[in-house]
């Protein structure tokens, strides 16, 4: 069984995107799409600068001083609207069959490039999370919304399947089959209320006008994953990924496995120590 990339003992510097923003606070990496005048539509760079962020940040978190979960929003009003139009959606009929598959693959490296980095993410969902963006935010472990916000898998309404960049595998997942199905066919905008109710939405707030209320929500989900047991937390989300292909027996034996490492690690012993201190864990 795989718990995630080796150490690297090697210092490993922060990402420094160009075409977003990432900073660390409170151990909690914040990764900003910064196109708020185009509802942070994503562009050629973004994609790929974006699926090396979460495979950088996923190594740099054997470092002590590493990110221990992360945010995934937009600046402004808007989580994310999706391809960008003039960037990525009119160039996609200059390109030949084989052109157009290694952009539905690209696309598609940087969703799995979410579900293996071992880092929990938040994605923050303010006002609109369409197309690459829904999917975006599907991808993630948590998602706060506020009460304005919606999905949006609008594939079908410009002519595309509904299985893209691994929607139609996560999305059943989250919300079941017969959810996942007519989001998917229909390609209707999901309000907040709706999400909620179908599990899509973890949490759903009150916007106010600036929408920073939905931003400090996620954060502060975050920050309450990164200051838990970060070995314990990785490996959750790594059974988690993991069991969606297994059968229950070997899900059975994976988890059995997966609780023999983490009780072999030194915070599991502090919990212990702790509980007899009647004082907070203090975790590696």
């Amino acid at each position: 069984m795989s718990t995630g990339h080796p150490p690297d003992l090697r210092p490993l510097e922060l990402p420094r995107p160009r075409s977003f923003r990432y900073e660390e606070r409170a151990r909690v990496g914040v990764i900003t799409l910064s196109r708020p005048d185009r509802f942070n539509a994503l562009t050629f760079e973004v994609y790929r600068e974006l699926t090396d962020l979460f495979m950088v940040v996923e190594r740099r978190s054997h470092d002590p001083e590493g990110a221990r979960a992360l945010v995934l929003q937009g600046e402004g009003r808007a989580f994310c609207s999706g391809g960008d139009v003039d960037d990525i959606i009119t160039r996609l009929f200059e390109r030949d069959t084989e052109g157009l598959l290694r952009f539905t693959r690209m696309t598609g490296e940087l969703i799995h490039a979410m579900r293996r980095c071992k880092l929990p993410i938040v994605a923050s969902v303010k006002r609109v999370a369409a197309g690459a963006g829904a999917v975006m935010a599907l991808a993630s472990d948590l998602r706060v919304m506020g009460q304005g916000s919606f999905f949006s898998f609008l594939f079908p309404q410009v002519g595309l399947s509904g299985a893209d960049m691994g929607a139609s595998w996560l999305l059943p997942r989250v919300v079941g089959l017969g959810n996942a199905s007519e989001i998917l066919l229909l390609g209707d905008r999901v309000p907040a209320d709706r999400c909620l109710q179908i599990g899509l939405a973890n949490r759903v707030v009150v916007d106010d006008p600036d929408r920073d209320a939905v931003d400090r929500a996620a954060f502060e989900l975050a920050a309450r994953v990164a200051a838990g047991p970060h070995f314990a937390n990785r490996m959750t989300k790594t059974m988690l990924q993991q069991e969606l292909e297994m059968g229950f027996t070997d899900a059975i034996e994976a988890e059995a496995q997966a609780q023999t490492l983490c009780m072999q690690h030194p915070d599991f012993q502090e919990a212990d120590r702790a509980r007899q201190d009647k004082r907070a864990p203090r975790w590696r």
